[in-house]
């Protein structure tokens, strides 16, 4: 019953090899396991590379599937760089993430919450600080207000009808950066994790965002590493709207499952624990990010 719910539908949100960081799966392994539950494509998210030529080599060797490309504006794209987000474009990226571990305020929330272990990227971060090999912290804000080379990237990823995602900014920017975007005619604006610890963003701030043209991302990630609870996971899609949300898993981690197993398991709860209808959740899994990332999207 769960797998029709995830025919023609995508991930947009998945960590596959080969990359800096250890990953549980490749890109060819992935489109395997998605195809055989019925799913059309994927998101390649690297924190430090462009994945639009990996997307190419995914959707060549797979007729019909839907490999995404993605460029995610770390320090080593050099940040807010809008040529890079030219280039990406060019390639084929579909997906143009803000600032992740990178951000202001990934570290300004890293800093202040001092696991006990480090996670992979924290780690190799601070062997690179070791090394005199500085890794600036990035915010897209100059004050109270984007900074140029922010528009500059906003006015490519509005020529190529890219999707702005999220990443790891703080509130004040999200809300500047959707609004400005909103301005300039960006017409796919995605909140990424919005429940995120270093995002956390409330249950009335999602809906006001996505009242003002946003789509939510839950990700199966948060409540799974026990980052939410399941029943806030429920209850923030509920207000803000299955039709301003869509479901990624944010997996591809060496110790976790597997991203097509984390997607059922996503649409599990949402049917038995949450009391979502099939109706829902398809909109959710497929409708709406079809509608991101295809021309025509998925006929409702």
């Amino acid at each position: 019953m769960y797998e029709e719910l995830l025919k023609d539908a995508y991930d947009l949100h998945v960590h596959t090899g080969p990359d800096v960081l250890p990953r549980k799966l490749d890109d060819f392994e992935m489109a395997e396991r998605l195809q055989r539950i019925g799913m059309k494509g994927y998101g390649i998210k690297s924190h430090y590379f462009c994945t639009a030529e990996r997307a190419s080599l995914v959707n060549k060797n797979f007729p019909g599937f839907h490999a995404i490309g993605a460029i995610c504006l770390n320090n080593t794209v050099g940040g807010l760089n809008p040529i890079a987000v030219e280039m990406a474009a060019r390639d084929g990226a579909k997906i143009v993430w803000m600032p992740t571990f990178d951000s202001a305020n990934e570290q300004e929330h890293f800093a202040k919450s001092s696991p006990a272990k480090l996670p992979h990227w924290a780690k190799l971060r601070q062997k690179l600080e070791e090394q005199g090999k500085h890794l600036p912290t990035i915010s897209i804000l100059d004050g109270n207000q984007l900074k140029k080379e922010m528009y500059d990237c906003l006015e490519v990823i509005k020529e190529h009808d890219l999707i702005l995602a999220t990443g790891h900014l703080g509130k004040k920017e999200i809300y500047e950066l959707v609004k400005e975007a909103g301005k300039l005619g960006v017409k796919k604006i995605v909140i990424t994790h919005p429940n995120f610890p270093s995002i956390n963003l409330s249950k009335e701030e999602q809906k006001e965002l996505a009242d003002m043209g946003a789509v939510m991302e839950h990700c199966f990630t948060t409540p799974y590493s026990n980052k939410a609870t399941w029943e806030s996971v429920f209850e923030e899609i509920r207000y803000v709207g299955p039709e301003h949300c869509i479901l990624s898993t944010d997996l591809g981690q060496q110790k976790n499952v597997y991203p097509d197993e984390g997607i059922l398991e996503f649409v599990r709860q949402l049917i038995d624990n949450g009391s979502f209808t099939k109706e829902e959740v398809k909109r959710m899994t497929t409708i709406n990010t079809s509608l991101l990332v295809e021309e025509q999207g998925v006929k409702i």
